[in-house]
């Protein structure tokens, strides 16, 4: 059984990091920092610099701003959100923005109002936004977390800064106490009412874009292709939907998702499988939520040793926690837990990002048909042998190894990627 203070601690993990964001979480987060400088500026800004680093830069250029009117780029992002957003909404900031704020988007886009510039900085979820206007100039910097705004300033002078500690790691919930074990125990164990209203709302909103996705009207239209190509099943609507809920919000759709670790589409890969097993199985509600809570930490537990931003792609690590999840829900074992996860390690650890984009979709389609090959697996107690390849002794050593290859040993990769990008 956990000890109260852990179980309070993981509730505060969960709702600190499932909460709602519109479109990609990049350009999103670009729109907060100026709507905030805008608040602070107290007018339209006749100027707008962004400094961003690499993978800012990598995860916004591709992508539709949603309630841009089709728009993509950093300059609409940081535009629209000074002159439409609001910054008291969070990551839902541009969800009030009207045709009068993308007419002033528009025109401030042709008159060259924002210009943007490469941050070299080691931190890869990194920027600063610098508004001026009114005879008056503010810089919002943000680091480390989409909306964790580090300092604010004036005219040159210091009207906001957060401390040190939490500006360092950008969050205030201790994640150090996060392990295969303890996650599973306190799935077992959380009373459901102090979680229920997290994941009613996350099976409400991430169901909701998936169905607006399977449309086939954003993108390629992936979801419909692979409900209309592949034979019918459980793992083929799995696939269908969850790659459909990407490719609406990378295509600009306007519904919300809730996020996991930063990533709408880690919070998708890591929910959305879950619910289509759960109702396609007739598994009561009660171990549904418990599938989710575990999903969700164990996506949590895997992007710590990886970090918000890298070369590695998120949907891998998602989609492992949510086939974990499903061997969870079906009555699997702690060892057959432990084997999905290795099974799914040992297969795709090393897809990469190269930035937010509608193909990001297909990533998440391939993540989870080989997670779910992983889960097949375990379930008659077939498992890869620790020490071929990568694998470790435990699921939470070949996690943090395949961490420390996300974070450290792609670092690199990461520069290349985005050198190729810019160029």
């Amino acid at each position: 059984m956990l000890e109260k203070g852990l179980q309070e601690e993981f509730i505060s993990i969960i709702r600190e990091e499932l909460v709602p964001a519109m479109g990609c979480t990049e350009p999103i987060a670009l729109a907060y920092a100026a709507a905030k400088g805008r608040e602070v500026l107290g007018c339209e800004p006749e100027k707008i610099a962004a400094k961003c680093s690499g993978n800012i830069i990598k995860n916004v250029r591709c992508v539709t701003i949603p309630n841009s009117g089709g728009l993509t780029g950093i300059e609409t992002a940081c535009i629209l959100g000074s002159v439409a957003g609001d910054p008291d909404a969070g990551m839902e900031v541009l969800e009030k923005a009207d045709d009068a704020g993308r007419i002033r988007t528009k025109q401030l886009l042709e008159q060259g109002c924002c210009s943007v510039e490469f941050l070299d900085s080691e931190i890869p979820l990194h920027f600063i936004i610098e508004l001026s206007g009114g005879g008056h100039t503010v810089e919002v910097e943000v680091r480390h977390i989409h909306t964790n705004i580090v300092s604010i300033k004036k005219d040159g002078r210091t009207v906001f800064e957060k401390a040190k500690e939490l500006a360092d790691k950008g969050y205030s919930t201790d994640r150090t106490k996060l392990s295969l074990e303890s996650i599973k125990t306190f799935a077992d164990e959380v009373d459901l009412a102090l979680v229920r209203d997290v994941y009613e709302r996350q099976i409400r909103y991430n169901m909701d874009i998936a169905y607006e996705g399977i449309s086939g009207n954003y993108g390629l239209g992936i979801g419909r292709v692979i409900r209309e190509s592949y034979a019918d099943g459980i793992v083929t609507r799995m696939k269908a939907y969850a790659s459909a809920a990407s490719e609406a919000r990378m295509g600009g759709c306007d519904m919300p998702v809730i996020i996991n670790s930063g990533s709408g589409n880690q919070g998708i890969a890591s929910s959305v499988p879950v619910i289509i097993y759960a109702r396609e199985k007739n598994i009561p509600s009660e171990k549904l939520y418990r599938a989710l809570v575990f999903s969700s930490l164990l996506t949590i537990y895997q992007k710590e040793f990886i970090g918000k931003l890298s070369a590695f792609c998120g949907a891998v690590s998602a989609s492992c926690a949510s086939a974990a999840a499903i061997t969870y829900m079906a009555g699997g074992t702690i060892g057959q837990i432990k084997a999905t996860i290795d099974n799914t390690l040992a297969n795709i650890p090393g897809i990469i990002c190269d930035g937010a984009k509608i193909s990001c979709a297909a990533k998440i389609a391939s993540s989870i048909d080989a997670a779910m090959m992983a889960h097949h697996l375990a379930m008659r107690d077939k498992q890869y042998a620790a020490y071929t390849g990568i694998l470790k002794e435990n699921a939470g050593e070949t996690i943090s190894c395949v961490g420390y290859i996300g974070k450290v040993g792609m670092h690199q990769t990461d520069k290349e990627i985005i050198k190729m990008m810019l160029e």
